[in-house]
């Protein structure tokens, strides 16, 4: 049994699960549902005494690093399901080498524990993009890597994820918020396929129960297909505020990244990578998942609502 700060023994009928990223807004969000579950719900976490006072004392949480094979190895031993919601964009400059890497040591030490499914949250965007953003790039190396393991790996590809907390709404909310007048690039007419985060972790728990078979990828969004723009008027309208959105050819994505960090509470980096990949659509192509899951996602403004009315001001 790997270190913890719970004393709560384990009950060896009952399946561990591991979280990965339960520090991050997903996983935090996921943590509580968990432990209602007929689970013993494992936390992985490099700083533990942070984790501790947001979970149940029958929650057990380990010290470990994705990107320390060595901490892995107790970490995962009698794992059943782990959750793989690790992105190190946030803390890291060459994040793609960071979660290549983190990812390549998370699917070795699987494989070797005997884990029997992983359960992994990515991005949407079409791989045959030639021109896909390095974010949207890395998270679906992540996904190929967890799947190439040969652990059974169930990726859900995701565009924005609307929640008070999701980095992308805040960064949409924040703009809205502080500029009256914008000056609005060319992705402002993308199109996306937002999704409710309440949906997301509908998405999660339902696939630790799905029936064993080969890895699969599900694309998941709500029903409704706007553009950022249209984000934007609904946020701004839903909250009352007069917003006045004008459209101009020449603020590139390396000036919008900029830009939003003069304007929003997000830092430089994690906002110039996320603009960047707003300029690739990140629509369902496949709609299997309406056909395995009995998930129906709310639209976009019931998920705006519910993001406002979560929100501590």
């Amino acid at each position: 049994m790997p270190p913890s700060e719970s004393k709560s023994p384990e009950v060896p009928s009952v399946p561990i699960v591991l979280l990965t990223g339960a520090s991050g807004y997903v996983g935090g969000r996921l943590i509580p549902l968990l432990e209602k579950q007929p689970v013993v719900l494992r936390c992985l976490a490099r700083k533990p005494d942070k984790l501790r006072p947001s979970v149940k004392e029958s929650t057990q949480i380990v010290r470990g690093d994705v990107l320390d094979l060595g901490s892995l190895d107790e970490t995962l031993q009698g794992v059943h399901t782990a959750y793989y919601l690790v992105h190190l964009m946030s803390g890291s400059k060459d994040f793609e080498k960071e979660d290549r890497q983190a990812a390549s040591n998370f699917a070795q030490a699987a494989k070797k524990a005997g884990v029997s499914r992983i359960i992994y949250l990515g991005g949407l965007g079409d791989d045959a993009e030639p021109k896909l953003s390095p974010h949207l790039r890395s998270r679906h190396e992540v996904g190929k890597i967890l799947r190439d393991s040969g652990v059974e790996t169930i990726e859900f590809r995701a565009g924005m994820v609307v929640g008070a907390g999701s980095t992308s709404y805040q960064l949409m909310k924040s703009l809205t918020d502080r500029l009256p007048v914008m000056l609005c690039p060319r992705w402002l007419a993308t199109a996306t396929q937002p999704i409710a985060v309440d949906d997301v972790l509908a998405y999660l728990l339902a696939a630790k129960d799905l029936p064993a078979g080969e890895s699969r990828i599900f694309e998941i969004g709500g029903p409704d297909v706007v553009t950022y723009g249209d984000l934007i008027r609904e946020y701004a309208r839903q909250r009352g505020l007069r917003r006045l959105l004008i459209s101009v050819p020449v603020l590139t994505p390396y000036l919008s990244g900029l830009w939003l960090a003069l304007v929003t509470p997000a830092t430089y980096e994690v906002g110039r990578h996320l603009i960047e990949g707003l300029k690739n659509p990140t629509v369902v192509r496949d709609q299997q998942a309406l056909a395995v899951f009995p998930i129906r996602p709310m639209g976009v403004k019931e998920a705006i609502q519910k993001a406002i009315s979560n929100t501590t001001e």
